[in-house]
């Protein structure tokens, strides 16, 4: 698929006037803020803005399950270059005969200008932060559940860097959400296309949707560590195949069905595997036991938290600050470091049953 020449915001092409062509959302006027002799890239800003949203709401979640929130921003220095690095990786290696072949592979440096595979990101950036995690606290899938929501939080703030730099976007459309996008960035194919399907708004969109259902599951009911962690891979999968079946930008073909589209399905299977091997919510007895007001203990550095459990729906609440509320969103009750924590819990279930 060609492209016209890339210009700056405001250029034309073609000698056609772009103002001609509208959608109802406009193209950017511009894609970054001059400050003095500084110059941001909005599609920079739009992803660190996102970094520091996906980071507080994991700190503020993981303080409310009894952790120290240092312990996010820790995980964060490490995991989030790394998964910049892995989107990036991902980017150019599923691209590589399209964009940087022929000697110009230095422009697989040039990461402002956009190309940034989130399937790279979250597998790279996953894996260091667990391995950051490990040492922090012993549980560290139970606290990749903790952060998981800031995941598709951060992804659907870092989308809109797409809108700046006018790019991954979807075949034509007469909806009213048609998106306007300036001559100089529309396959030549499209040239007089006056509207295309914003399909990053359309992901950015979905993020969101995905972080409020896990809100929302994580508290009616109880998974054992790490599996909404699946429940967020297996969710941005299914976004990510609807949208990647509506884009017309150029991308890599195996056997002739975009690779994103494979991607997409292979991280749903992952996701699923990840969640029922072994995993999904925990035994009725152990959960109906936990639901009637007993806890089971979670052990955080040197303190042992305990997460109370409410009633299920119908049922009187144990507590009522904490009804209709699972474990991981309760007040926590913390029992000073040196208590003898190695006896039999009052409930009968083993802590290590329900981890």
């Amino acid at each position: 698929m060609g492209r016209v020449r890339p210009a700056k915001h405001g250029e034309t092409s073609l000698n056609l006037n772009q103002h001609d062509v509208l959608g109802l959302i406009p193209a950017p006027p511009f894609d970054s803020l001059e400050l003095g002799p500084l110059n941001f890239r909005l599609y920079g800003l739009c992803i660190a803005l996102g970094v520091l949203a996906g980071v507080a709401i994991g700190q503020k979640r993981w303080r409310r399950w009894g952790g120290d929130p240092e312990d996010v921003i820790a995980v964060a220095i490490w995991a989030v270059p790394a998964g910049l690095i892995g989107a990036r990786l991902y980017h150019v290696i599923t691209d590589w005969g399209d964009k940087y072949d022929e000697g110009r592979w230095v422009e697989a440096f040039k990461i402002w200008q956009g190309g940034l595979g989130i399937p790279g990101g979250v597998l790279i950036g996953a894996i260091v932060g667990i391995l950051v995690a490990r040492r922090l606290v012993p549980k560290p899938l139970l606290m990749a559940d903790a952060i998981v929501v800031g995941l598709p939080v951060a992804q659907a703030i870092g989308r809109f860097g797409n809108y700046f730099n006018q790019e991954l976007y979807g075949g034509p459309t007469d909806l009213p959400w048609g998106l306007e996008v300036d001559l100089a960035y529309r396959p030549v194919e499209y040239i007089a296309t006056a509207a295309f399907h914003p399909t990053f708004l359309y992901e950015g969109l979905w993020n969101l949707v995905l972080a409020g259902l896990i809100v929302w599951g994580s508290s009616r009911m109880v998974f054992k560590p790490g599996r909404w962690f699946a429940v967020y891979v297996m969710g941005y999968g299914l976004g990510r195949l609807w949208v990647e079946s509506i884009r017309i930008d150029e991308a890599t073909l195996i056997g002739g069905i975009r690779v994103n589209i494979w991607m997409s399905m292979a991280i749903i299977l992952a996701g699923l595997v990840w969640l029922v091997w072994g995993g999904g919510p925990l035994d009725k007895e152990s959960t109906a036991e936990l639901k009637a007001g007993s806890t089971f203990p979670e052990i955080f550095g040197d303190q042992t938290v305990h997460f109370a459990l409410a009633a299920g729906a119908g049922e009187e609440a144990a507590d009522p600050v904490t009804e209709g509320r699972p474990s991981p969103d309760s007040p926590v009750a913390e029992i000073p470091a040196g208590d003898d924590d190695t006896e039999e819990p009052a409930n009968g279930i083993d802590p290590e049953e329900t981890a």
